[in-house]
């Protein structure tokens, strides 16, 4: 019987491979990332030395299970790697990710990493990035709904997140829509810069140029690195 988190796996335990000793790292959030911890935790077992900083609070927690150091972000200057999950990829290596809500803490860490590691299964590579995985953008609550009319206006249908029959909330007290672009995302630069613009978005899950190397797993448990 095949794993169905054999690409997922593989991904994550590659790039946990890259992780040199005594470094600081971004810790992403999500499913795949889960392997990442579980593989520096083995690593940890044969000597390695490595800190992070988290990007969610679910992150922080199974860290600390696992024996994980964690930092505050402003406790650091920069980070020497991030390594975090996708919930898609296009050619250009653009991302869309948010699926977790983590997005925005997501993209802090990133920026301030020497390089962001993208761990993916092969699923998750996409010629055009939306048309499958709807696009999260994180409004404040304050005039939720104009914030959705606005965010609306560029073309997709937004619906507020929920998760249990309730509203979801992010880590940092704002909603996320999670938005419908039914040609998909064809100039992701583009949007970006129209959302970064509306009144009421804290951030998108549109991740343009910020990618380094994309590590992708198989069905079959290899990796491949996509420089």
């Amino acid at each position: 019987m095949s794993d169905p988190n054999a690409g997922k796996r593989a991904a994550a335990f590659a790039a946990a491979d890259l992780v040199p000793n005594g470094s600081t790292i971004g810790f992403g959030t999500g499913s795949t990332f889960a392997f990442v911890l579980e593989r520096l935790h083995h690593r940890m077992q044969q000597g390695l030395k490595v800190r992070g900083v988290a990007t969610s609070q679910a992150t922080t927690d199974l860290c600390g299970k696992l024996g994980i150091p964690v930092l505050a972000l402003d406790e650091v200057t920069h980070l020497d790697l991030a390594i975090d999950g996708a919930d898609e990829v296009d050619p250009k290596k653009n991302l869309i990710k948010g699926g977790g809500g983590a997005h925005l803490r997501e993209r802090l860490v990133a920026i301030t990493a020497r390089e962001l590691v993208v761990i993916v299964d092969e699923s998750k590579l996409v010629p055009v990035l939306g048309k499958a995985f709807l696009l999260p953008v994180e409004v404040v609550p304050f005039g939720c709904k104009h914030s959705q009319r606005r965010v609306e206006a560029t073309g997709c249908t937004a619906t507020v997140r929920e998760r249990g029959g309730k509203t979801f909330v992010t880590d940092n007290g704002n909603l996320v829509l999670d938005c419908r672009y039914p040609a998909g995302i064809p100039d992701p630069a583009a949007l970006q810069r129209t959302l970064d613009a509306v009144p009421g978005v804290v951030d998108h899950g549109l991740f343009v140029g910020m990618a380094g190397r994309i590590v992708v797993g198989d069905a079959h448990g290899k990796a491949r690195i996509l420089p």
